[in-house]
């Protein structure tokens, strides 16, 4: 059952759909998921200090946005990547998460800007995700305090682009405490019963998800390529302990859960967080359900699990 704080806004979005994204320009959706973003945040959190700044690496740069908490514990710093169906998001979009997290986790956040489709199709986004995990594991210190503890966290298609990126990753010592895969989307084929149950109106439309993977993939044929559908990478042994967060009303539950068994079925550590009644990215929904912002600490919580058991 949906939470009754979401019922007119999901009643809204099946009497009043919005447009297909094949009849906008990539532009005008960044624009229009800039503005969803605003009027779903709540009040504003502050932070003890905000800086922009930026990774450079080979052939291009990545814009970053690092938030101090207040109470800074110096435990961690959190690699975060942004959702927004791979064509959208950026810094401002999650803006407000990250500043909730860092204050709830008492860990630093650094907020990537990965390229998005159709401008940079598959595996730019992944190549960014993998080089952003390597450059940040070897300059810990730029952002963190000595012996800070890495975690990589993704919101949606973000969520996606760490799962792989942790994956393919595994094996190269870069020190990852713990993935956070918000979620998460794990491919195109999107056939789970929750992707039927959920398909229109629970703020994530199943087809204009299909269209963005089309944009996302472009000339790319393979769906089976474990990077384009991570449910099926026949070894993941080694990876990262995982937490990873799905919502009832999602259409992505269903393939977060089964992420978290293919998982837990190569021993990798794994905790599920799965919040009743809310939709895909209730996190950043606090403007309009309290409730989000009582996961977000339980998430916190959970997080610093991983850190204050990781290993040297």
């Amino acid at each position: 059952m949906i939470n009754p704080a979401l019922e007119p806004y999901v009643r809204a979005a099946k009497e009043h759909p919005g447009p297909h994204p094949a009849t906008i320009s990539a532009a005008q959706r960044r624009a229009n998921y800039r503005e969803f973003a605003e009027s779903m945040r709540g009040e504003a959190v502050a932070v003890e200090s905000v800086a922009d700044g930026e990774i450079a690496l080979d052939g291009r740069t990545l814009a970053t946005r690092l938030y101090v908490p207040f109470e800074d514990e110096g435990q961690a710093v959190v690699l975060f990547f942004h959702g927004g169906s791979f064509v959208a998001g950026d810094l401002d979009t999650h803006d407000e998460l990250c500043r909730r997290l860092a204050n709830d986790t008492r860990m630093r956040f650094l907020s990537v800007e990965y390229r998005l489709a159709p401008e940079h199709r598959f595996p730019s986004g992944i190549n960014d995700a993998v080089a952003a995990f390597r450059y940040v594991s070897s300059n810990l210190g730029r952002f963190a305090a000595s012996g800070a503890k890495l975690i990589v966290m993704g919101d949606s298609a973000g969520a996606t682009l760490v799962a792989v990126a942790a994956a393919l990753t595994r094996h190269e010592a870069l020190g990852i405490a713990a993935q956070v895969l918000i979620y998460p989307t794990l491919g195109p084929a999107l056939m789970t019963d929750s992707a039927h149950r959920y398909a229109a109106g629970y703020f994530l439309d199943l087809d204009h998800l299909r269209y963005d993977y089309g944009q996302y993939l472009g000339e790319w044929s393979d769906p089976t390529d474990p990077r384009v559908t991570p449910l099926l990478f026949d070894d993941l042994t080694g990876s990262p302990p995982a937490i990873v967060v799905v919502a009832q009303c999602d259409p992505l539950r269903d393939e977060g859960v089964a992420y978290a068994g293919l998982l837990e079925h190569f021993a990798v550590p794994i905790e599920i967080l799965e919040a009743e009644g809310m939709v895909h990215g209730f996190l950043r929904m606090g403007g309009l359900v309290p409730e989000a912002l009582e996961i977000v600490d339980d998430l916190a919580k959970h997080m610093h699990h991983y850190v204050e058991n990781a290993s040297a």
